[in-house]
């Protein structure tokens, strides 16, 4: 009787000592201090830590993955040669690499709208407008135009292909505009960053979905340049081929490119090192800008900018495992020259 009692004692000890996995939409929490804890203990390449704050809505995340199924069907044609070989270096970066050319630097924020199909084109066209200038032309491409006025590009902030970006911006042009609440060129971003903690200044972040902006073909009243005058034109847009070498010449030759592909819950938790899947579910299809290449402790990389603030993951930048295609990074890299 008295080992009956015991072990009913010790089941009552063990229930109450592991508390159920903190639930969110129905189901395991993926911002939970136990799911960063299991990621940690899971592998040795990178390291995860807390980003946002848990309370915060899977749905959130869900509404951020603006890549639609389908996306590689509205892929330009992939360019074929991409001149000779360079003699590429172990590490790359573009910001050091062309140090006059500050929006290689910044980190954008694509607030509550699924619109990354449009950063990753508007920031790596800045880029490039720069690069192929020798710094004498500085534009930040306005995502807000190209997210509400490129219907062939999909939903806008429900989604949309990041090749038909760059086909838009050879047909159609895009005029300038900065972040949200800068005042900055024809067309700023329209929709507010929000809070990844607990404490700051932002509005926090919850499931619901940015709506798109209106498609307004005039600049703000204080921009002294019309909309048409305004708008710059690509020369020419391609896709690459999945080749990690032929993406990194293309990288070091013309600078950062856009890329897709799929995010899982882990990542969300990303802080440093080189990521690779570990745990989680897949949330969608996200766009970013791969701004260069190395290696960290004998794992070969991308250095990705993403669109998510500096706040999140290593001042807003994160590293993935390159030449494996891991998570489809480079099955979708698309790019173009500007018109300069």
């Amino acid at each position: 009787m008295k080992s009956i009692i015991a072990i009913y004692f010790c089941c009552i000890v063990a229930v109450f000592a592991s508390p159920p996995p903190v639930l969110l939409d129905g189901y395991y929490n993926p911002l939970s201090d136990d799911f960063i804890e299991e990621i940690n203990n899971a592998q040795s390449t990178w390291t995860a830590g807390r980003n946002f704050h848990e309370s915060i809505p899977v749905s959130y995340f869900k509404n951020l993955m603006g890549v639609l199924p389908g996306h590689k069907d509205h892929l330009p044609k992939v360019l074929e040669d991409n001149g000779e070989p360079y003699e590429l270096p172990t590490n790359f970066d573009a910001r050091k690499n062309w140090p006059d050319c500050p929006t290689i630097q910044e980190i954008r924020d694509q607030g509550s709208c699924g619109s990354c199909w449009a950063f990753g084109a508007v920031e790596s066209m800045s880029d490039r407008i720069c690069i192929h200038s020798k710094g004498k032309v500085h534009v930040h491409f306005s995502a807000d135009d190209l997210v509400s006025c490129c219907y062939t590009c999909g939903m806008g902030c429900n989604g949309g292909f990041p090749g038909a970006a760059w086909h838009y911006w050879v047909r159609k042009g895009i005029v300038s505009g900065g972040v949200y609440g800068s005042k900055q060129g024809c067309r700023p971003y329209e929709i507010a960053p929000c809070e990844h903690h607990v404490n700051g200044t932002r509005p926090p972040c919850n499931g619901d979905n940015g709506k798109t902006p209106k498609c307004v073909r005039e600049c703000e009243s204080s921009y002294p340049i019309t909309y048409n005058k305004d708008r710059k034109f690509g020369k020419s847009a391609y896709s690459l081929s999945s080749n990690e070498a032929a993406i990194r010449n293309e990288l070091y030759k013309n600078g950062p490119v856009e890329a897709a592909f799929t995010v899982y819950e882990d990542l969300l938790n990303y802080k440093s090192g080189v990521y690779q899947h570990i745990k989680g579910s897949a949330l969608g299809g996200h766009a970013i800008r791969i701004i260069g290449w190395g290696e960290e402790k004998g794992v070969p990389y991308w250095l990705i900018a993403n669109s998510w603030n500096s706040d999140w993951g290593d001042n807003g930048t994160f590293k993935i495992i390159r030449g494996k295609d891991h998570c489809g990074i480079e099955g979708a890299v698309v790019a173009g020259l500007p018109a300069v």
